[in-house]
């Protein structure tokens, strides 16, 4: 399904090609992601659908730094992570439509992508649900004495669940090889940070449990990838779980529907000074890494790629009535069960 995996880049200075690697990718992810948009506006997308425009950084600095059999599982904003353990864009588009080629055969939709082979497992709509089950992939790695790490993503209205609380209790407590990211888009749907917690540096919530935690700038892509790498080494030594609390933002609603009456233009824009891409953009011509012809042939690449994403999802077809029952029974047989 894969035409490439992730891998980790060097430590220390990042390389022209890791910096080339990141722009273009999350060029493309944002250009997938505006796509979708405008395909939900179509109605060739339907049901929720929520945009990770914004937010590439967090995704593109974790997979430089992790091995590609590595762990990662996430919420419902979820369009971009498969994309970053290397599933072709075709797949989580074709997905999205609700097609049968899509990563989940259509049944999940823009909620739930998944891929076994890539060891991303979701794509969860049930807020904080997730975090519990990204323990428990930790635990089954360091249960049978593999080296793997989870990279576990949540929104920061997530951590207002009680599971939050009890996974980060009996991560420290076995010592699980979970990393923990707290997507900081400083709004739960639409209420901000600091009308719904108490404490609105939301690592100092990982310090009750002795777990190490620590905030960073989500919006740079070498410094997300920085902290990751040093977690990521920490869990493999068997020295347990990392909470991380990435500064981040979305420029668009929390979902399609959203009119986003709660926060000003004003500050949409200010954050969008700060845009990722732009970041890495910057980065690479300070350094002449890119010219603008390097840079036209990229925006070219990305196009084409995404023009190929809606191209199979148009052309794939459906699930039919046959795959109704698909993946709802083990294949074992159960002596409850006829025929």
């Amino acid at each position: 399904m894969a035409k490439r995996q992730a891998g980790a880049a060097k430590k220390g200075t990042h390389s022209k090609e890791t910096w080339l690697k990141w722009y273009e990718e999350m060029l493309l992810w944002r250009r997938l992601e505006e796509k979708a948009g405008q395909m939900y506006t179509m109605g060739k997308i339907r049901g929720f659908c929520h945009l990770y425009i914004g937010q590439e950084a967090l995704v593109a600095g974790a997979c430089s730094a992790i091995r590609p059999d590595d762990n990662m599982i996430t919420a419902y904003r979820n369009h971009v992570h498969p994309l970053g353990k290397g599933m072709e864009p075709k797949f989580m588009m074709a997905e999205l439509y609700g097609k049968a080629t899509g990563c989940s055969g259509g049944n999940g939709g823009s909620m739930h992508m998944f891929s076994k082979e890539l060891r991303f497992f979701g794509g969860h709509g049930i807020v904080g649900g997730q975090i519990p089950l990204g323990a428990g992939l930790g635990f089954a790695d360091a249960y049978n004495d593999s080296d793997r790490v989870t990279l576990c993503y949540m929104g920061d209205g997530a951590v207002r669940q009680g599971s939050f609380h009890e996974t980060l209790n009996l991560a420290m407590l076995w010592k699980i090889p979970t990393i923990f990211i707290i997507e900081n888009n400083m709004y739960a749907m639409g209420t901000s940070v600091e009308r719904s917690s108490n404490v609105t540096d939301l690592y100092k919530l990982g310090l009750a449990y002795d777990m190490p935690s620590e905030q960073v700038d989500g919006m740079k892509v070498d410094e997300f990838h920085k902290c990751i790498e040093k977690a990521a080494e920490r869990a493999r030594k068997g020295e347990g779980p990392t909470l991380i609390e990435a500064r981040t933002y979305r420029y668009k609603g929390h979902s399609m529907s959203d009119p986003q009456k709660y926060r000003t233009k004003d500050e949409v824009e200010q954050y969008k000074a700060q845009d990722p891409i732009l970041y890495a953009l910057a980065h690479l011509q300070k350094n002449n890494w890119i010219t603008d012809e390097e840079r036209e042939t990229i925006d070219d690449r990305v196009k084409q790629q995404v023009q190929e994403a809606v191209d199979f999802a148009e052309e794939s077809p459906f699930p039919g009535p046959e795959n109704l029952w698909e993946n709802v029974y083990s294949d074992k047989s159960y002596p409850f069960i006829k025929d």
